[in-house]
């Protein structure tokens, strides 16, 4: 099985990789590969032993690269082989030399199946003129896996008679070929465009357009039919336009962008008008997506005018293409479309760049009536736009919240540092809650992003000794909280040693939601130096929750703060806290700081838990397993499970030897699993409250227990 699992990923890698490796060894001009003979006598001797399949396909690959004719003796004979066929045309793909086409050649007429079809999608890779003939001949072959892999080899290679063969086997071929035949007409006739030679293209395409056929050869067809006539094509382009068929409409937007020339463009205006609904829309896209300067009139008439899908999906395009010459005319959508359609205009304008932009925006906002300014200020702070603090000052004391609301948003995005003083003044003006959170969030974004973030930290706790009420306060150390850093930390910590209550309490809950850990030092001299009780239990736990949460601590460092704060936490409830700390992140110094708790009586119990469940990760080390359990008081037994039952009432199901293979000498017993229903092979009485009850002997005498679901199978010793 792992044999097969390895071929199979060197084959997805092979198939991956098939057209890597022809790119690389296609001739460059000017470089020579280089090529070792050793190497390649090494890799050609290890196909010919009896090395391993996976060694041979690395060996192919690696032949790949640096084979040469010499190579294929070796590499032939494996393209009968089921597990390194695959490998082996991938080295013969792109040996250049023809002694690989003749290797391919000579297996057409021994292999058959899968083996066949791999070789004449080879023989089609490598365009082997001489593999014509013979491809011809298997159009007709019963395998139609067979026949269809030769017809689309042959329009890989693209010669007259190929083509012709193709012809002939799209209008009279067996239905079952005559896809793959469109396919390989489709080949040639891209061939035959890249050759400047139209008329045949035109030719192959319109064949496939007019056969029965599936629909995806009919759409691909008639893509190619309408690029291979050029402008000349615009009114089959137009004719999938006006289709009600999805698949050919989907077809012209596709070519639409694609096909080149005024006309066309011209022509796909044109359409504008006609079209209804989202395809109006769709249209508008394509235009857009052209990247024609011209178009960008059409695509802002649409943004400003009818139906509200049409001018979302206008907008949407002017974020593509769109300039500073497209900013009045959305500013206009701004003020006066629908909610959706305004919100979609505000996006575009607000990551517009070039000259005039900032002050057209400015110019609107100085003028613009209550309906609209709000959302003109959202618009000036995501631009970031300073020349209109003014403005913004004077909105942030409007009689419209709404107004005020988007102008403190707006100052946050906008203001520099010089400006922080007035803003945090406003926190003691405020006239609502939200106005008073608006205006801490934007405190809080100018700090984070000014380049002295210390000095407006320092402004912002110098705030502290002029508020007056505990909200401004709260409000205060929560910015400070927010922007983070040492002088912020250092101004929370004396807040907690203030002989302000309440600021008092206020810092210790800040504090306790701190989220560097520079804070686990002063919450450790919090700790020392308060003399009120809960203070010292809220330093202790907040420094508990630095080393649960903060998951990028080095684990001896969070054993530390583990032990030390063992050390110092004066209540079980604390300790046990710590204790989970331990479970969550297991190690040997965890699993030391649990056993030492289990000599505390309050602790014992939980202690225990986490012993046993650091030892079960520790199952496969069978000397610290047995380490563990003896210091949570576990000696070796003999132990005996008589009967063992699970479930509730009458649903229970006989588990005994799931827990004899399990049990070990020990009275406890490590499960496969913490849910009993996988460890024990399903649910016996699914939404009800099951129980596991265990009869056994411990030293040759009986005990029995009843266990609550999911618990750690711990069984007391038998009196």
């Amino acid at each position: 099985m792992k044999k097969f699992h390895l071929l199979a990923c060197l084959a997805l890698v092979a198939a991956m990789t098939t057209s890597a490796s022809a790119a690389k060894r296609a001739p460059q001009p000017g470089v020579t590969l280089k090529t070792s003979t050793a190497d390649q006598h090494k890799l050609i001797e290890l196909l010919r032993s009896n090395a391993a399949p996976a060694a041979k396909a690395l060996a192919c690959k690696q032949l790949a690269l640096v084979g040469d004719a010499e190579a294929v003796p070796a590499l032939a004979p494996l393209l009968g082989s089921s597990e390194l066929a695959a490998w082996s045309r991938i080295a013969l793909e792109v040996i250049p030399d023809t002694a690989a086409d003749d290797a391919l050649r000579g297996a057409m007429g021994q292999l058959q199946g899968r083996l066949l079809v791999g070789v004449i999608n080879s023989l089609g890779v490598r365009r082997d003129t001489k593999a014509v003939d013979s491809l011809i001949a298997r159009l007709k072959d019963p395998d139609a896996d067979v026949a269809s892999a030769a017809a689309v080899a042959l329009g890989h290679i693209g010669t007259a008679p190929s083509i012709q063969a193709l012809q002939t086997a799209v209008a009279a071929g067996p239905k079952q070929v005559r896809s793959a035949a469109a396919e390989g007409c489709i080949l040639c006739a891209e061939a035959a465009l890249a050759q400047h030679d139209a008329a045949q293209a035109i030719k192959l395409y319109d064949l496939v357009r007019g056969s029965d056929l599936p629909k995806t050869r009919i759409v691909e067809a008639t893509r190619g039919a309408i690029l291979a006539r050029g402008s000349e094509g615009i009114p089959l382009l137009l004719e999938q336009l006006h289709s009600a068929d999805k698949a050919s409409y989907n077809l012209g937007l596709r070519v639409a962008r694609e096909l080149p020339g005024r006309e066309v463009t011209d022509a796909v205006a044109a359409e504008l008008p006609k079209a209804a609904g989202q395809r109006r829309g769709m249209l508008v896209m394509a235009l857009a997506d052209r990247g024609e300067a011209r178009v960008l009139p059409i695509v802002l008439q649409a943004a400003g005018n009818g139906d509200e899908e049409v001018q979302i999906l206008a907008i949407r395009a002017l974020k593509r293409v769109g300039d500073a010459s497209c900013a009045a005319a959305l500013l206009d959508v701004v003020a006066s479309g629908s909610e959706e359609v305004s919100k979609a205009a505000l996006d575009v304008v607000g990551g517009l760049q070039g000259n005039g932009v900032d002050e057209q925006v400015v110019k609107r906002l100085a003028a613009a009536p209550d309906s609209s300014r709000a959302t003109l200020l959202q618009l000036t702070g995501r631009r970031h736009i300073a020349s209109a603090l003014p403005l913004l000052w004077k909105a942030a004391d409007d009689k419209n919240e709404a107004v005020r609301l988007a102008a403190t948003t707006a100052l946050g995005e906008t203001a520099d540092s010089a400006e922080l003083p007035k803003l945090i003044a406003r926190l003691v003006a405020a006239k609502s809650e939200t106005e008073a959170a608006s205006i801490q969030r934007a405190v809080a974004a100018v700090c984070l992003r000014t380049t002295d973030r210390e000095t407006c930290t320092q402004r912002v706790a110098a705030a502290l000794s002029s508020a007056k009420t505990s909200a401004e306060k709260d409000r205060i150390l929560d910015i400070l909280a927010t922007v983070g850093g040492s002088k912020a930390l250092e101004a929370v910590a004396r807040a907690a040693k203030s002989s302000d209550a309440e600021l008092c309490d206020s810092a210790y809950r800040v504090l306790g939601k701190w989220n560097t850990i520079d804070a686990a030092p002063v919450l450790l001299e919090l700790h020392k130096a308060t003399t009120v009780e809960k203070y010292k239990s809220r330093a202790i736990r907040a420094y508990i929750r630095m080393a649960r949460q903060f998951t990028t601590i080095p684990e001896p460092q969070r054993a530390e703060m583990c032990r030390t704060a063992m050390a110092i936490a004066q209540h079980d409830e604390d300790k046990r806290l710590i204790l989970e700390v331990c479970l969550r992140y297991p190690s040997n110094e965890m699993l030391a700081l649990a056993t030492e708790a289990m000599k505390v009586p309050g602790l014992k119990d939980e202690a225990n838990v986490v012993v046993l469940s650091i030892a079960r990760g520790k199952v496969g080390d069978a000397t610290e397993l047995r380490k563990a359990l003896a210091q949570a008081g576990h000696n070796p037994v003999k132990l005996e499970i008589v009967k063992a039952l699970f479930g509730a009432g009458a649903n229970t199901k006989d588990v005994t030897t799931t827990l004899r293979r399990h049990a070990k000498n020990y009275r406890v017993i490590f499960l496969p699993s913490d849910n009993y229903n996988e460890a024990f092979g399903g649910d016996p009485a699914p939404g009800e409250v099951k129980k596991l009850t265990i009869n056994y002997r411990v030293n040759g005498k009986s005990g029995e227990v009843s266990l609550s679901e999911n618990a750690t199978v711990v069984l007391p010793l038998p009196r």
